[in-house]
C-alpha cells in the first residue's frame, strides 16, 4: 500500500517527500479532530470514583473496593509494599 502511494505521488523526490508529509499531517489531523472526539464518550477515561475526605492522612478521598458487582478483588495488598526479595534461579 505504501509503495503504491509513493509511486502515485507526483513531482519526483521533492514532491513525494512533501506529499508524504501532507498525507501524514492530514491523517493525524483527521484522527485528532474527528475520530478521537467521536470515540471519547465511548472510552472509560473519565470513570473515576472520588469521595469526600475520610479524615485519614494520606487517604486523598479515594474509596476502597466495596465488593459490589463488577468490582474485582485484588490478589495483593494495596496498603503495603513489603514483598520479600526474590532470588534468581541459576
Amino acid at each position: 500500500m505504501y509503495s503504491w502511494i509513493w509511486r502515485k505521488l507526483p513531482f519526483g523526490l521533492p514532491g513525494k517527500l512533501i506529499g508524504s508529509l501532507v498525507l501524514a499531517t492530514a491523517t493525524v489531523a483527521l484522527l485528532w479532530f474527528v475520530v478521537f472526539p467521536w470515540a471519547e464518550p465511548l472510552l472509560p477515561f473519565d470513570d473515576v470514583q472520588v469521595t469526600q475526605d475520610s479524615g485519614v492522612p494520606g487517604d486523598g478521598g479515594i474509596t476502597e473496593p466495596t465488593g459490589l458487582p463488577g468490582e474485582e478483588e485484588l490478589p495483593y495488598s494495596t496498603e503495603t509494599n513489603n514483598a520479600p526479595p526474590s532470588t534468581p534461579n541459576r
